[in-house]
């Protein structure tokens, strides 16, 4: 499997090759603060199958966890934690040019979880828009 991704404004690209060791929505408190957004995707693969194109600004949000983004536009695209992922990066599967390409797997940490989140399904849904 080959797949590429990039940031909102296209100065950093990627792509990774093979398969990943999985594919996560993750609900912890530092995903939430670092994306705000409520849940985070991605994609574990081994470093050396993930080639990157520019420069990503690195930010260390906690002892060893180091988390990739354009310093240009802000999108955030990769987790790295030699600690707990030694010798792998997390992608950030919506910055993938195909969002389809890996859905998720999994759901992690969702003892931080919003408490809404259980009933996330059970709100209304609008193609676009509400009127």
């Amino acid at each position: 499997m080959g797949l590429t991704g990039r940031c909102r404004c296209g100065a950093i690209q990627y792509s990774a090759e093979g398969e990943p060791s999985h594919s996560a929505l993750c609900h912890c408190a530092d995903c939430r603060h670092s994306s705000g957004a409520p849940v985070v995707g991605f994609a574990l693969f081994p470093a050396e199958r993930v080639t990157i194109s520019g420069h990503p600004t690195d930010y260390e949000s906690s002892p060893g966890v180091i988390r990739q983004f354009c310093g240009t536009c802000g999108t955030n695209l990769f987790y790295r934690n030699e600690a707990v992922f030694p010798g792998q990066v997390d992608i950030h599967t919506a910055t993938l040019d195909d969002p389809e390409a890996l859905p998720p797997q999994v759901r992690i940490q969702i003892a931080e979880a919003a408490s809404w989140f259980a009933r996330f399904e059970t709100l209304p849904a609008f193609q676009r828009y509400p009127e």
